[in-house]
């Protein structure tokens, strides 16, 4: 990345968006002022015994944005690169997100400060405890509830769950994402890679296009890209360029998306698999395709690369993958992009599912789960497009409006 954008942080970043939403939408000053800045902001310290009996210092954070339409609602990660302006980004692009599929929640998001793979899984468990110990108070399920993100799991979201009922009792709607034999929803780990293939399958038949007449690369090869690749490859698509932490592998005839899964879900990397040609994740965005989908971190297409981007069609599953240039620079090159807070809601809307079913101690079965979840997102996509259409604007710009249009109302209704 270079380093204009290197100097403009993701949240400033997101920030650009946002004001050009209120612009469009002629929101007031004293509006603008609230909705572009997080109502909390809390940074934590959790020391932990490491295995040598050494203590160490972690910092954790808790950024909540906005609550007007329903309790705070967002993951928490464990990544080197959590620090409270990226973290308030994320709360931020919650709320737009829980707004735009019409889930009655706000926006917040976590991360501590920590690269996980230089911990045992005893000090991981430790780290987890010890976070939910210090924010316990500003949490609840009818206040904040968490979910899983970049590096977190179910085993994770057990440990948080556990460390609150120690002090509270009993509450499994304090995290979502959560084992389904600790009363998580079927459905939900797979829920936000599903949601992207729902958007993709349906953006290709709005477009007249067969899956089997379309090639897929996706950027991460985690949670989210891994289900993404396999949806997609169920449907019909050519999966052709896969990557991970490791690097990608690409095949113009389609990778064995099964293969991958299976070596995914046992702990390997895709350089551990000769199939295809070996290249870096920077390589693999640049790729022949139909659909680009990255799926890994923030800012992973920017000014420099999105000239070189050959893709037809992105479909953010990350959040915010494409820097503000970027998205300059696509439009006025014709690639037109469906939005983060879209294409990734897939998990946010079945956590919605999973805490309902938490509150009312009733399960739903998994045919209920991906019904009501493909009827969701299709709603809050026809209505993107509709926009999008009607105002000559993107994707991006729509989704955006509609979101803002919706939290805006709501405190209007709450406030004045």
């Amino acid at each position: 990345m270079s380093a204009s954008e290197t100097n403009g942080s993701p949240l400033k970043t997101h920030k650009q968006f946002c004001h050009e939403s209120f612009e469009r939408l002629k929101v007031r000053d004293d509006m603008r002022e609230l909705l572009a800045n997080p109502y909390r902001q809390v940074k934590v310290q959790i020391p932990i015994k490491d295995k040598n009996g050494n203590l160490r210092v972690f910092y954790g954070y808790r950024v909540q944005h906005n609550a007007v339409r329903g309790p705070y609602k967002g993951g928490v990660r464990f990544h080197p690169g959590a620090n409270e302006d990226e973290v308030t980004m994320l709360a931020m692009n919650m709320t737009w997100k829980t707004a735009l599929v019409n889930v009655p929640f706000g926006g917040a998001k976590g991360g501590i400060l920590v690269d996980p793979k230089e911990l045992t899984a005893s000090e991981l468990q430790s780290l987890a405890r010890g976070y939910i110990e210090k924010i316990h108070l500003i949490i609840g399920p009818q206040r904040d509830i968490l979910a899983p993100d970049v590096n977190t799991n179910e085993k994770t979201m057990a440990w948080m769950m556990d460390a609150y009922g120690k002090i509270h009792g009993y509450t499994p709607a304090i995290v979502t994402g959560k084992p389904v034999t600790l009363e998580g929803s079927l459905g939900r780990k797979e829920a936000t890679g599903k949601g992207v293939a729902i958007i993709a399958l349906e953006w290709l038949k709005q477009e007249g296009r067969t899956p089997a007449d379309t090639s897929v690369v996706i950027q991460g090869f985690g949670n989210v890209g891994s289900f993404a690749a396999q949806f997609l490859h169920e449907a019909g698509c050519k999966i052709v360029g896969l990557s991970d932490v490791s690097g990608g592998r690409y095949d113009p005839k389609g990778l064995p998306v099964p293969e991958l899964m299976k070596l995914a879900a046992e702990g390997g990397l895709l350089k551990d698999i000769k199939v295809g040609e070996s290249l870096t994740n920077a390589q693999l965005l640049e790729l022949p395709c139909n659909i680009l989908i990255p799926a890994a971190l923030e800012a992973a297409i920017h000014e420099e690369n999105a000239p070189r981007i050959k893709a037809q069609w992105i479909i953010e599953a990350a959040n915010s993958p494409i820097t503000h240039t970027g998205y300059e620079i696509l439009q006025q090159r014709k690639i037109p992009v469906m939005p983060d807070i879209l294409c990734n809601a897939g998990g946010v809307i079945v956590s919605y599912f999973e805490w309902t079913q938490n509150l009312q101690s009733y399960r739903w079965t998994l045919e209920q789960v991906y019904k009501e979840l493909d009827r969701t997102l299709l709603t809050a996509y026809r209505l993107v497009v509709e926009r999008a259409n009607k105002y000559q604007i993107t994707y991006k710009q729509a989704s955006m409006d509609l979101a803002v249009e919706r939290v805006v109302d709501t405190t209007n209704y709450r406030m004045y």
